[in-house]
């Protein structure tokens, strides 16, 4: 036989939002997959709910930052009470370090169906060699 408690607080949709699905939390992280190819890395970002407008993305120290914003406001006329009210109004950025190699210009960006899809070249990251300098001889 199994206890359980009884709760006289019991409330259905409370015990239903409480499943990891819904936990708010996890809505705010950006999800990140980094793949590695032959002359590049891709990294998918996942940004459901952002328009493009409110991501930016900038290189600053050899850092590659994507910052998003979204700001919902609800329109709707309808009157009642709310249950649940799950839209997420704020930010959230994340950085990556990719060397002082790379430039604004040399990365790809798209926003597709709440993916942003980032295309960074590799590039040698190595401090090169002084050239060497002859003295010429006379």
């Amino acid at each position: 036989m199994m206890m359980i408690p009884r709760r006289h607080d019991f409330d259905l949709f409370d015990d239903m939002f409480r499943d990891p699905f819904f936990n708010e939390s996890e809505s705010k992280l950006m999800k990140t997959d980094i793949k590695e190819k032959k002359d590049k890395y891709v990294v998918d970002i996942d940004l459901p709910g952002y328009d493009k407008e409110g991501i930016k993305i900038e290189i600053q120290d050899g850092y590659l930052t994507v910052h998003a914003k979204v700001d919902k406001e609800d329109n709707e006329k309808e009157k009642g009470k709310f249950v649940r009210k799950e839209r997420y109004m704020g930010e959230c950025s994340r950085s990556f370090y990719i060397g002082d190699n790379i430039k604004e210009e040399d990365i790809k960006a798209k926003f597709h169906n709440g993916t942003l899809t980032l295309e960074i070249p590799k590039k040698d990251d190595e401090k090169k060699l002084p050239e060497k300098k002859y003295i010429p001889i006379e």
